[in-house]
């Protein structure tokens, strides 16, 4: 009897065989809230999750006391700052974006519209700064949102730039140019990779949900490799995109000099897009 008490304390003790649940199940309540549902009541946390209401009830109060998660007003659950004073020292993104403010505030003082800065984050362009003026277009994208990188100025630079077995792994997929779900060949992509490799830009062109025009460039680290994506997002007729690409490309490099990225001599700008540093 005493063996089977030991083997059933054991059984209990022993942990599964996919990692700790609680810790899964607190990543599951913060991975609840989107772009679309910022807010949840518990009742919502519960059902979102699948997690019985009286286990979200003691892990949302933990996340509370450690202050990833905060109350508003009505009650409802919000993502609380200390999650964002954590991610904000996350190396990709905290000191990529250091060294890549100064150049972005040259192009957005060029353009007074969008400058996007992205790295790449598993399938997706992962937006970690913008730049927006007041009065400039509409856009789909925000810091800390991601972008599909097939169908975007920053995610086609990443790709073009990508591992081939990865760019293989997506270009497999049934893909459709967002958001105007237009289907896009995997050999037209294929195409347009190769150019953006042999030009240093990306250029999209967007009828909706406004027209505008995407150009984008990589930025390199000291290995030489693509860590980055650099872009501007401007409305049609604001600026043509062979105007935008020379000077977005000297920016992209400077900036990868910036970063020890050993890089050929600047190409001068066109025109007074873009001061001299």
């Amino acid at each position: 009897m005493t063996n089977n008490a030991g083997a059933s304390r054991a059984a209990r003790g022993r942990r599964p065989p996919q990692g700790e649940p609680v810790i899964d199940r607190a990543f599951a309540l913060l991975t609840a809230f989107t772009e679309d549902r910022r807010s949840l009541t518990l009742a919502e946390l519960s059902r979102v999750t699948g997690t019985p209401p009286s286990t979200t009830l003691r892990l949302a109060r933990r996340l509370v006391h450690w202050g990833a998660l905060e109350r508003d007003a009505d009650g409802r659950y919000v993502v609380g700052l200390r999650l964002w004073e954590v991610a904000s020292l996350a190396p990709r993104a905290h000191g990529l974006r250091r060294v890549a403010l100064p150049y972005m505030e040259d192009l957005y003082e060029a353009t007074h519209q969008h400058v996007l800065l992205a790295v790449r984050d598993g399938t997706d362009a992962l937006l970690v700064e913008r730049l927006s003026a007041h009065a400039a277009i509409d856009v789909l994208y925000r810091v800390g949102g991601r972008l599909p990188l097939h169908s975007t100025g920053v995610g086609l630079v990443l790709l073009a730039h990508a591992e081939p077995d990865f760019q293989d792994e997506v270009l497999a997929q049934a893909l459709t140019h967002e958001p105007e779900g237009v289907p896009l060949s995997s050999a037209a992509l294929r195409r347009s990779l190769a150019e953006i490799r042999g030009t240093g830009v990306a250029v999209v062109n967007r009828a909706e949900p406004v027209p505008l025009h995407a150009v984008a460039a990589p930025v390199r680290g000291a290995d030489g490799e693509v860590v980055a994506a650099l872009s501007v997002v401007v409305p049609a007729g604001h600026a043509e995109p062979r105007v935008l690409a020379p000077a977005l490309r000297a920016t992209a490099r400077a900036l990868s000099r910036s970063l020890g990225a050993v890089t050929g001599p600047p190409a001068p700008a066109q025109g007074s897009l873009l001061r001299r540093r």
